[in-house]
């Protein structure tokens, strides 16, 4: 099967987060996605998965991602990276649980050394964090998803642009504006050819 390189990421960095991290289920699993993919813009002006995000109640979601790993809805690309089996139930939280489990081994080639670097630092980062306590790291004030509900209100788009900061490893508005223009620009002449 013949799939896009992002599809093939998304993948992998679910494959990635199974392995990686305990209790790695579809709510975590989405917030795994979001920081991976909003740190890695922060730093370069691209996601790594180019998944679009929604600010919903429990925070930023990948809406397509979310409805494909449902499954009844997965996709055939989808099957051929992982095994969704029904809900289990969850007898700590009282709730239903998607059991996600990788059927192909991760390929670190198709990600960048970066990309790498910030799967990691997030899979380390949230390794044994349980569901509910990302949903409250993603709902701090000035988060992405904060200002987007606050702005926007419930259900809109999150703008990868608000995850730029005042930190360090963060490009500036203008920087990422000129990026997004040069690839609009390289997209087209390279459409042309």
């Amino acid at each position: 099967m013949n799939i896009s390189r992002e599809r093939e990421k998304l993948f992998n960095a679910i494959i990635y987060f199974c392995n990686n991290t305990n209790n790695c289920h579809k709510l975590k699993l989405m917030k795994l996605l979001y920081y991976v993919d909003f740190w890695h813009f922060k730093e370069t002006g691209k996601s790594v998965t180019n998944q679009i995000y929604k600010a919903w109640e429990k925070g930023p979601v990948p809406i397509k991602v979310y409805f494909e790993i449902t499954p009844q809805n997965n996709p055939d690309d989808l099957q051929e990276f992982l095994f969704i089996e029904e809900e289990v139930y969850d007898e700590v939280n009282g709730k239903k649980k998607l059991v996600i489990k990788p059927k192909k081994k991760f390929n670190e080639k198709i990600f960048t050394k970066r990309e790498l670097k910030i799967l990691k630092k997030v899979s380390e980062a949230f390794r044994d964090a349980p569901s509910n306590l990302m949903t409250d790291s993603t709902h701090l004030l000035n988060s992405p998803w904060s200002k987007t509900i606050k702005e926007k209100g419930k259900d809109a788009t999150i703008d990868y642009v608000l995850s730029l900061d005042s930190e360090e490893n963060s490009l500036t508005e203008e920087i990422v504006n000129d990026k997004i223009q040069f690839d609009r620009e390289n997209k087209e002449l390279l459409d042309n050819l």
